[in-house]
């Protein structure tokens, strides 16, 4: 995991990966947790029997699933040090393009895309994250994060 001082040592990065996190599983448990927090119940993710006959072959992961596991992944990619607090800003520009089968893994690489000032007390960062499936050519989601962060006084 990359350890950065300071916010002048993070715009050093700009333009380059910052890191990949580990490899985390999506299990159709977590599947199914997810389901229950967002009442999402369609049966492409949660009716195994049916699953296996559609398009997937199985149950996939909910695509808000698989983005709600950033935070994880950027929390284990890199680390700004003498940070008081970090907040979520937003999302620009998400694409879901390939399905997450129940029982694969991923993971999140982070390139540093812009870091700038914000509100005098903060700096908003933003970052292109890739979620790459484990054997896929292709990734299960690109999308832009964005956060804030606040330094220590």
């Amino acid at each position: 995991m990359l350890s950065l001082n300071s916010i002048d040592e993070l715009k050093s990065y700009i333009g380059k990966i910052t890191g990949t996190s580990p490899w985390i599983e999506v299990t159709q448990e977590r599947i199914n947790e997810f389901a229950k927090a967002t009442e999402d119940y369609q049966w492409i993710h949660l009716d195994e029997a049916k699953a296996k006959q559609g398009p997937f072959g199985t149950t996939i992961a909910h695509g808000f699933l698989t983005l709600s596991l950033a935070p994880w992944m950027g929390y284990n990619t890199y680390e700004v040090k003498n940070i008081a607090h970090s907040v979520n800003y937003g999302l620009d520009r998400v694409r879901f393009l390939s399905p997450v089968k129940a029982g694969s893994k991923v993971k999140g690489s982070y390139k540093l895309l812009e870091v700038e000032e914000f509100k005098g007390s903060g700096y908003r960062i933003k970052n292109e994250l890739t979620i790459e499936i484990e054997n896929e050519e292709r990734p299960a989601c690109i999308a832009q994060t964005i956060g804030v962060l606040y330094p220590e006084e």
